[in-house]
């Protein structure tokens, strides 16, 4: 009996949308499971250095992206301890010449829009809102994996299912039962304003990067210029249902009060009108990738701090490595499916642990404060630029 050439996702995120559109473009049809109703509006801003924006690339969706993104022309790296910018780390024109890709910034809507308008435009993929991933179990031909729409259960059969539905992954809680995330005591409030409301200074294309005593702060322009993004990271303590809530500003205010934060970033957090505050959990470095035709991708196997700016960059470049190894004859066979999504695994393991690590240490950088952010300063302004662009290429020269 022939084995399917269907393969399901459950999560239509950036990761999931990814992976659909990634595994089609080797033949197979996809089914996307997204329990929410509508693919809402939501979220913040988030980076897309070269190493994801070139699998978007590949993938023939830079005339979606493109025109929804903001090409930033530097990182200013800036410290309240110095009173302002160390260094200006060249991005735009530079980061792709030499990294071969663009540099973008982008609202995550607008990301999730545009790959679920080429998800749409797919004849090989089918995307089921309102479809919660419930169970799966081997079948003749591959898995039956089951769903509920309202009060209606229904099943699909697949060669492979792939957990793409976030760090609370459902997928990943029937895998892997024993694998729970892990509350990192860091907060990060998050708001946008109006590219408008503040002098033109506040809203030229580059990244900002404030550090600061226990605390850091991200701004860079989302939608064409039209907003800002702001990310405040702050410890703290979380004892509520879920990981997200509406944030008081005149609690991000009272963290980041002056004289120890300049009127420059406080001018920026004072212009957001809406905050919501995320607890920042993490997916223990143990957790295994696949158990036979079942694998996991993006925050469900490696959700991570976000000081790296990666978190969706390795959802990005996870699709791109799981559409390889599957589209390598792997589907003839259900051993072939389980040996592919092994193999997947293993290639992908030692890169994200090696980014998860590099998040959490430079997290630990950004807030030092006394000698230590002193001598981080001194150590930040000797490298210069250029070698500080150079440090990135590990990770921004990445190629599927």
């Amino acid at each position: 009996m022939a084995l399917s050439r269907t393969i399901v996702i459950a999560g239509a995120g950036i990761g999931g949308l990814t992976a659909a559109l990634a595994l089609a473009a080797h033949g197979f049809r996809i089914v996307v499971l997204e329990k929410a109703e509508r693919l809402e509006d939501v979220g913040a801003g988030l980076q897309l250095s070269p190493n994801a924006s070139r699998v978007l690339v590949d993938l023939g969706l830079a005339e979606r992206i493109a025109p929804r993104a903001v090409t930033p022309e530097a990182v200013c790296v800036m410290s309240t301890r110095a009173g302002g910018e160390l260094l200006r780390m060249p991005l735009g024109d530079a980061a792709a010449a030499r990294a071969g890709a663009p540099y973008w910034v982008v609202h995550r809507a607008d990301l999730q829009s545009a790959l679920a308008g080429a998800v749409a435009d797919h004849p090989d993929i089918e995307l089921k809102l309102g479809a919660n991933f419930e169970d799966v179990a081997p079948h003749a031909k591959g898995l039956t994996i089951v769903h509920r729409a309202g009060t209606i259960r229904r099943s699909d059969l697949a060669s492979a299912l792939i957990g793409a539905d976030g760090i609370w992954s459902t997928v990943r809680q029937q895998l892997f039962p024993e694998v729970q995330p892990r509350f990192t005591g860091l907060i990060a409030w998050r708001g946008t304003f109006d590219a408008t409301q503040l002098p033109k200074d506040y809203s030229a294309r580059r990244v900002q990067l404030w550090m600061g005593p226990n605390a850091h702060l991200v701004a860079y322009p989302i939608a064409g210029g039209r907003q800002i993004n702001v990310v405040a990271v702050l410890p703290g303590t979380w004892n509520r249902p879920g990981w997200s809530t509406p944030g008081d500003p005149f609690e991000v205010m009272d963290a980041f009060a002056a004289p120890r934060w300049p009127p420059t970033a406080r001018m920026m957090l004072a212009a957001v009108d809406t905050w919501r505050k995320w607890a920042l959990f993490g997916v223990p470095e143990g957790c295994g990738w696949s158990k036979g035709p079942i694998a996991l991708l993006g925050d469900a196997v490696h959700a991570m701090l976000p000081f790296a700016a990666q978190g969706a960059g390795m959802a990005i470049e996870d699709a791109a490595v799981l559409a390889r190894c599957l589209g390598d004859d792997a589907a003839e066979s259900a051993s072939g499916i389980a040996a592919a999504l092994k193999r997947y695994g293993n290639a992908r393991q030692a890169r994200v642990r090696r980014v998860q690590r590099t998040a959490r240490q430079q997290g630990r950088i950004y807030h030092f404060s006394g000698p230590l952010a002193l001598a981080r300063d001194l150590a930040i302004r000797a490298l210069g630029p250029e070698r500080m662009l150079a440090r990135q290429d590990w990770i921004y020269g990445w190629r599927p």
